[in-house]
């Protein structure tokens, strides 16, 4: 599995630390890990608005299997990385949110807290937090006699979400001056870089150029 890490601007200065934990703890499990950044102060200012196009982008395109995610309080990441097509985001505070959201809901984004309550042995949650994250293939169930209920409820989510929103395509296409705007700064920098390396759909790769391009 690839897992790509996505962080807003406000939080650049632990992307290092929370890219190592990750990477260390992927990689035991067998998994990979790109780094989306935020890389530093001298980076494009990433909101998670613009992450929200990039980590829908990233998932519906297959360049990552799964996105990890977040903000200071890991709130405003999970509202507008669940705005968009093919994102499920779960909020993740500690091992158990971890565990419990991959087998209940078994989604393919997590949304981190990176300031609020950030402190000291930060770093050992950040560790527990990613074992529980690969700890089963996600979607078991837990209880496991709920197993099944719970599998149809995600069956069911995914279906709504497909219905209730416009495709990737169209967000990307999108002539609304804001919203064009966003998808263009999704990309800033070394981020068009890496998607284009990972994309798996060449319209999904065409439109983000295009849409860069303009």
């Amino acid at each position: 599995m690839k897992i790509a890490l996505v962080m807003e601007w406000s939080t650049s200065e632990r992307n290092e630390t929370v890219y190592k934990v990750l990477k260390e703890v992927a990689e035991r499990n067998g998994h990979t890990v790109v780094n989306y950044g935020q890389f530093g102060p001298e980076d494009h200012r990433q909101t998670y608005n613009q992450n929200a196009v990039l980590i829908s982008a990233i998932l519906n395109s297959g360049a990552a299997d799964m996105v990890v995610t977040g903000c200071g309080t890991g709130e405003g990441a999970l509202l507008a990385a669940n705005s968009m097509p093919g994102v499920l985001c779960g909020l993740v505070v500690d091992p158990a949110d971890s565990y419990l959201y991959t087998q209940i809901n078994g989604g393919n984004c997590i949304s981190l807290p990176f300031a609020k309550g950030w402190g000291w042995a930060a770093e050992v949650n950040l560790e527990y937090v990613f074992d529980k994250l690969f700890a089963k293939k996600p979607g078991g169930g837990y209880p496991p006699a709920a197993a099944a209920s719970e599998q149809n409820n995600a069956r069911l989510l995914n279906k709504l979400k497909a219905v209730s929103h416009s495709d990737i395509l169209t967000v990307l296409r999108s002539d609304e001056p804001e919203v064009h705007e966003m998808v263009k700064e999704a990309f800033a920098g070394k981020r068009m870089e890496l998607f284009e390396a990972d994309c798996k759909n060449s319209e999904i790769l065409a439109a983000v150029k295009e849409a860069a391009a303009r």
